[in-house]
């Protein structure tokens, strides 16, 4: 309102009233003018403040072909070495030690050959032959890792069995333990109790391993919801979960096996 010097003078009382009026005028003002930018700009605040999605905190594996191939060179070389130090061992004590040796070996390189497969697509008749190159069956996964990992099988007869005939190849009957019908939970605490060790374990219509070490039990195989060679957890094993039929064989737990894989002995397939 301008100014009218005319006009009369406003008493004490009004010029505090219009004085409040126009503190009240202003500060709604303000406040919608706030109100108006975050709205703006609620977008912007969003993208800079939300979470993003889980998919996008951890990218998807991809096949690791190159260090795949110097696994396989060093696990042969390590195996050529503890060969020869067992045809010298003069005693069944140093002979032993070398199996110990052997089977420490297996069980630090063979998981890790193994990652090296995750994120190969799966498929029923998938033969790839090494990480990323195809799709790959879960007997086809067994079969490769166990011949690349120095172990002297026939790789396309040793996939096409039925994963009991697989684990009979590497281990005698005894030394398989077969639950049908046992329920989930119960039957993972009982895993947990038994050996560490690399682990091949059959299903009802699948074939897979298992490494139990310190870290616990993770499942690799072919298959499962996202069809490619994945790395589960208990919880997320599904394809165990929901098999009725379990057959399971601790493969660096035998001695025998670990002596013929030393001295590439063959492991005729069973069927």
């Amino acid at each position: 309102m301008r100014y009218d010097p005319a006009a009369p003078p406003l008493a004490v009382g009004q010029r505090a009233r219009r004085g409040r009026l126009s503190w009240a005028v202003g500060t709604s003002t303000l406040i919608l003018l706030v109100g108006a930018l975050a709205w703006l700009y609620r977008a912007e605040l969003t993208c800079l403040t939300a979470k993003p999605p889980p998919s996008e905190l951890t990218a998807p594996p991809v096949p690791d072909p190159v260090t795949y191939a110097v696994l396989v060179d060093e696990i042969d070389y390590h195996r050529t070495k503890l060969a020869n130090k067992y045809h010298a061992a003069e005693t069944d004590v140093e002979r032993k030690v070398v199996l110990q040796s052997a089977k420490n070996l297996l069980e630090l390189t063979m998981p890790q050959m193994m990652s090296c497969w995750l994120g190969t697509p799966w498929d029923f008749n998938g033969t790839a032959s090494s990480p990323g190159a195809g799709k790959v069956a879960c007997g086809y996964f067994v079969s490769t890792v166990m011949r690349d990992a120095g172990f002297d099988v026939h790789r396309i007869r040793l996939a096409q069995q039925p994963s009991q005939n697989i684990l009979r190849t590497f281990l005698p009957r005894n030394q398989l333990k077969i639950t049908v019908a046992v329920n989930y939970n119960n039957y993972m605490q009982s895993m947990r109790k038994r050996p560490h060790g690399i682990y091949i374990i059959g299903l009802d219509r699948h074939v897979g391993f298992i490494v139990h070490n310190a870290a616990g039990l993770r499942f690799i195989h072919s298959g499962g919801a996202t069809h490619r060679v994945v790395n589960e957890s208990e919880s997320d094993a599904q394809s165990i979960r929901h098999s009725r039929y379990r057959v399971i064989g601790n493969l660096t737990a035998n001695a025998e096996l670990l002596r013929k894989w030393l001295l590439q002995e063959p492991f005729p397939t069973q069927s």
